[in-house]
């Protein structure tokens, strides 16, 4: 069991940066993949970057490819999501979620293969 809790969303403007952090309450932080996801207003909760136990892999959504970078730390029991270039379009509640081992090419973008979630923190972009 994990516990996940977001923070760093906030109102940017086009074309500026956020950095979102998320902690986890897990004491073997570093068996978990970690994923970040968002949700806008209306739509479906999609997958924007995932990252493997060891931070070793990554993977991005093509619309963020390029713009946002995720990492861990797993001495901190943290995951973080770099965000530049943002767009209105980026506007969402970002959501951390976590899943035991490693997500690999077939599984890391599906939210049904993240058991934890957190609570998540909203990002505005205004244009």
């Amino acid at each position: 069991q994990v516990q996940l809790v977001e923070s760093g969303g906030g109102l940017v403007q086009a074309g500026g940066s956020l950095r979102l952090s998320c902690a986890a309450s897990a004491r073997t932080f570093s068996i978990y993949t970690m994923g970040w996801f968002r949700q806008a207003p209306g739509k479906e909760r999609d997958v924007v970057a995932s990252i493997t136990r060891s931070g070793s892999i990554t993977y991005y959504a093509d619309s963020v490819n390029g713009r946002f970078t995720i990492s861990r730390d797993n001495d901190k029991n943290t995951v973080y999501l770099q965000m530049y270039s943002l767009k209105p379009e980026d506007t969402a509640v970002y959501y951390c979620a976590a899943a035991a081992g490693d997500l690999y090419d077939s599984a890391w973008p599906y939210r049904e293969f993240y058991p934890y979630w957190g609570q998540g923190t909203q990002v505005t972009v205004s244009s």
